[in-house]
């Protein structure tokens, strides 16, 4: 079963990632249905499904009902592109497609899933520790850092709440370090983090900027590192 579904997102990843051009995505998304690229796209994957298949004779509906898929799943996501967020549509693709393979090696190899695990200790405990390097601090960072206000903080050009996915991806690494014992690499989060920052530190008019941005960093950094500590201690008991 394993190796049936590593061959099969082998060829996914192949066709859609690896073997498709950009050329090929942007004539798709002007010509649709008469684009040639659609159905040489479609050739593609066919090729890369036989090939991690070993082109055997047993697998030819597996085959043959992908290449299908991904034409209703492909064709759906053209036409609705200029009506829903791209973003939204290429998770929805991927997801459908993967949900396809996934039901394709249940057809030849049946197994049974447990949803069970999802309920399991460790499991909710790193669920309930995600939650809370990402949403959760980043209330708490907010609602801490909201008593100061001033137009240097939200320049135009800054990208929409960029400063928030920022402070989440960073407490995640974070985690990540704390949780394998890497120390050291924190500080060198730290240290690329300021060097990034120092053209906006290097623009304020006075020292506000740079308190403002000092205290929101140690507020996320100290959040991350208590938070990681926790769930270690938990874990360890």
């Amino acid at each position: 079963m394993t190796s049936l579904i590593l061959k099969l997102l082998i060829a996914h990843f192949l066709g859609d990632f690896v073997f498709q051009p950009d050329k090929w995505v942007k004539e798709k998304r002007e010509k649709q249905f008469q684009s040639g690229f659609f159905y040489l796209h479609l050739v593609v994957h066919a090729f890369f499904l036989w090939l991690v298949l070993a082109f055997q004779w047993y697998y030819w509906p597996l085959v043959l009902i992908s290449i299908a898929s991904h034409f209703i799943i492909d064709g759906i996501k053209l036409k609705l592109e200029k009506n829903i967020n791209p973003r939204l549509l290429f998770m929805a693709d991927q997801f459908f497609h993967l949900m396809v393979i996934i039901l394709l090696v249940d057809l030849y190899e049946p197994f049974s899933f447990n949803v069970q695990w999802l309920f399991t200790f460790p499991v909710l405990l790193l669920i309930s520790t995600f939650l809370m390097l990402t949403s959760v601090s980043s209330v708490i960072v907010k609602t801490l850092m909201s008593g100061w206000s001033f137009s240097e903080l939200s320049p135009n050009e800054s990208l929409p709440n960029a400063g928030k996915y920022i402070g989440m991806l960073e407490r995640l690494f974070i985690f990540a370090f704390i949780v394998f014992h890497q120390w050291q690499a924190i500080g060198f989060l730290i240290a690329a983090k300021s060097i990034f920052r120092f053209s906006d530190i290097s623009r304020a008019k006075d020292r506000k900027l740079t308190e403002y941005m000092l205290i929101g960093t140690l507020l996320s950094f100290g959040l991350a590192t208590l938070t990681s500590l926790c769930y270690l201690y938990v874990v360890e008991i």
